[in-house]
């Protein structure tokens, strides 16, 4: 097992967030919050739309286009961030009077991901005037070039780290490109989107009509923000919180309704990580099994009955997903348990994992579910016909998983045949035959770079929850108190446990009820997927690193904790 560190946050000596419960003070205080006023995240506090210096060009072009008239052709991309933007440029430009708009999103296991050249001869058999990229583009240099020597213009939306050579569009729109100078590197891709559309809408709409077409697509883009797990800074809390009062006040697509009813989730009762972990699943399901038009098309429709429809359908490929990922998880678990047999127990840096049946579309999963086994940086691979692999990598904090690609690929010119990526995630593809050359070739550059100190896992914790907060109102209270994400964690706690009742369900989970050491109240506890970890004991005292937050069965509402580690005492 991976040796784990537990660290409780270090609070600020003074807090003065006045009127405030003392626990909420010490958990905002803990998270840099240090007034009140940098909780309002009301929609005058979002970062103003002229501060992206790209939107400027694009916004050119695109009156342009919509003067002329000719076919606008939106290509996304196949996960939930690129869904939701695909939809949100789509609805935003028919709100906006462009007359013919339609979207094309590359089928992952006949183009792969982004603007490729084989895409744009696809595309330009619509031909369109004018190609929108969203969540992808950065990267896509052949792409691009293809389409503008068939006569279409491009406007690039990304949010992915920039190559050293750019694409040669009509304009890009990008927070991280060296020349922009935008507060927020972290937007999502819809979040880009977002951006460019609202500034065109000022330049086409009145005041007035303009901020209530951009508000009607908030809940779109609180969606895909936290689906790509993308860093919850100021500006991002502002558009997920607005997107979830929309959502809450039924005042979203009919897609999120029908995908929220469909997960047995209320839309009235809405919070991040309902569309974390009920909503976006679905819809990447979609891209990583088939394709992610079904997805696209249930954030478009207009009706709660075709909503529901595709999210069924939706809901059957998640499921098949999960069957999937369960199958490739234990397989991937048993060659780890080779690699460290190989090297006296002990396991290399990085790991680089293959099966020739594993699923092109859930070796991400996979990855990140061994990342998290094992901490430390994973990459898995899987079969793209017969001689090609492709691959998706997870890293952890400490190591940027995209510059240590671009170092082996410095290092070893032709090895790696495309790469892409953020700090914690990446995608690669490469022969079949030079997955061994790879293999060392990462674990050299990973090692080289990789504090051992840094695959001691560190959980930092908000510390222990005294009796008087173990309870539905504190749990409700938390709940609300976001929107928690990646870079504003949600609250997590940690304290010893006398077990009053242990089982095991579906042979993976654990259901337990509790009582504080220190303390007298029993509560329900549940932690999922990791029954393994008692290896068929039966503990008396647990320390259990968890959240504290809602169980809502059947109508009915109590406390209860969500274990995320256990350790037996």
């Amino acid at each position: 097992m991976t040796p784990i560190r537990i660290r409780r946050r270090q609070v600020p000596g003074e807090i003065s967030i006045s009127g405030l419960e003392p626990l909420l003070a010490r958990i905002y205080a803990s998270r840099g919050i240090a007034s009140r006023d940098q909780l309002d995240l009301d929609l005058r506090r979002m970062l103003p739309v002229g501060q992206l210096q790209g939107n400027a060009e694009a916004v050119e072009l695109l009156l342009a286009h919509r003067d002329t008239g000719g076919r606008v052709l939106v290509v996304g991309d196949f996960d939930a961030d690129g869904a939701t933007s695909t939809a949100l440029v789509c609805r935003a430009l028919a709100g906006m009077g462009f007359p013919d708009v339609d979207f094309l999103v590359p089928n992952r296991f006949e183009f792969g991901y982004g603007l490729s050249r084989p895409l744009v001869e696809v595309a330009s058999r619509s031909s369109p005037a004018l190609i929108i990229t969203v969540d992808n583009g950065i990267s896509s240099v052949g792409g691009v070039a293809a389409a503008r020597q068939m006569g279409i213009d491009v406007i690039v939306t990304d949010h992915h780290l920039p190559p050293e050579i750019l694409p040669d569009a009509n304009a890009i729109v990008n927070p991280n490109l060296e020349t922009e100078s935008f507060p927020s590197k972290n937007l999502a891709g819809v979040g880009v989107a977002f951006y460019l559309m609202a500034g065109l809408a000022h330049r086409l709409l009145p005041p007035p009509a303009a901020r209530k077409l951009m508000a009607g697509l908030l809940d779109l883009v609180a969606l895909g923000t936290v689906a790509d797990v993308v860093p919850l800074d100021r500006n991002n809390r502002v558009l997920v919180e607005q997107g979830l009062r929309r959502i809450r006040a039924g005042q979203c697509v009919p897609g999120i309704t029908a995908l929220m009813q469909e997960g047995n989730r209320d839309p009235g009762r809405a919070v991040a990580s309902d569309l974390g972990f009920c909503v976006a699943p679905r819809l990447n399901a979609a891209g990583r099994l088939d394709d992610i038009s079904v997805g696209i098309r249930c954030l478009l429709t207009e009706s709660l009955a075709e909503a529901k429809a595709l999210a069924a359908t939706l809901g059957q490929l998640n499921e098949e997903r999960r069957s999937i990922e369960i199958t490739m998880q234990r397989e991937a678990m048993s060659a780890v348990d080779a690699l460290a047999l190989e090297d006296t127990g002990r396991l290399p840096g990085v790991l680089c994992l293959f099966d020739g049946s594993w699923h092109q579309g859930v070796v991400g999963l996979v990855a990140s579910r061994v990342k998290d086994r094992v901490h430390r940086p994973v990459v898995a691979f899987a079969a793209d016909g017969e001689a090609q692999l492709k691959g998706s990598a997870r890293s952890i904090p400490g190591l940027h998983i995209r510059d240590a690609l671009a170092e082996v690929d410095a290092r070893h010119p032709g090895l790696i045949e495309r790469f892409g990526g953020h700090a914690m995630a990446a995608g690669l593809s490469l022969e079949k035959r030079r997955l061994d050359e790879f293999s060392r070739a990462m674990r050299r550059v990973v090692e080289s770079h990789l504090d051992p100190a840094t695959l001691t896992r560190e959980i930092l914790t908000d510390g222990a929850l005294a009796d008087e907060h173990l309870d539905l109102q504190t749990a409700e209270t938390l709940r609300v108190a976001g929107p928690w994400g990646q870079g504003f964690p949600a609250p997590l706690f940690d304290d010893q446990f006398q077990v009053r009742d242990i089982r095991t369900m579906q042979e993976r989970h654990l259901r337990m009820r509790v009582r504080r050491i220190e303390g007298s109240r029993e509560i329900d506890a549940v932690a999922f997927n990791q029954a393994s970890r008692l290896e068929g004991r039966r503990p008396e005292r647990l320390r259990l690193v968890y959240r504290l937050d809602v169980n809502d069965y059947r109508g009915v509402r109590s406390p209860q904790l969500f274990v995320e580690h256990l350790l037996p005492i």
